[in-house]
């Protein structure tokens, strides 16, 4: 018996990331208004919005990347020019 090159599908990552990504949104809208007064102080503060939205894109990205997978909706790859 020959074994295909089938890969694993990343239900458990998926699963974390969308748990992780939606309690990050939860979080954001329940203490929105602390989040706002440390942005206020300015300083070193003002970096805050830009972490936040970095670590936003990383977690969201990384579950929506892995939703695809386990639909079975791939990237179309590239195909080699044959001159």
């Amino acid at each position: 018996m020959s074994h295909s090159n089938v890969k694993k599908k990343p239900v458990g990552k998926m699963l974390l990331m969308g748990v992780i990504s939606a309690a990050l949104y939860v979080l954001l809208l329940l203490k929105q208004d602390v989040i706002i007064s440390y942005i206020g102080q300015g300083g070193v503060y003002a970096i805050l919005p830009i972490i936040t939205a970095f670590i936003f894109s990383y977690v969201h990205g990384s579950f929506t990347g892995d939703f695809w997978t386990v639909m079975g909706i791939e990237a179309a790859k590239k195909k080699k020019e044959v001159k």
